[in-house]
């Protein structure tokens, strides 16, 4: 069973949008350490975490505006997922843009992303 399998829609909808981009920028973030690795498929498990979550977002009916940000960003979320080989210029990119998504987040980049 993969991380997050039991996680339903309804749950996921009773944290605030700040928890949950949080919380797929901690998925981002455990990803970040498998980037050096060999272990490509330890990375790919995290990008489909990370969509995952993204999925359950987009599904928590948010506002459109943000929605089709989302949805832009799942996109290079999803090309992180797809790509033969680790990118860690375009991992560090994607993961600031979903910090910038919510003020909270972005407090963060500091310490994330320097």
């Amino acid at each position: 069973m993969t991380q997050h399998a039991t996680l339903d829609a309804d749950r996921w909808a009773r944290f605030s949008l700040d928890q949950q981009v949080l919380m797929i920028g901690n998925e981002m973030n455990r990803a970040t350490r498998l980037l050096g690795e060999a272990d490509r498929e330890g990375l790919r498990r995290g990008y489909e975490r990370v969509l995952r979550l993204t999925d359950l977002t987009v599904r928590s009916g948010v506002r459109p505006a943000l929605l089709r940000e989302l949805l832009r960003w799942r996109d290079l979320a999803a090309g992180l997922y797809a790509a033969d080989q680790a990118d860690p210029e375009a991992h560090r990119a994607t993961f600031r843009a979903l910090l910038q998504l919510r003020p909270a987040a972005a407090k963060q980049i500091p310490f994330l992303l320097g």
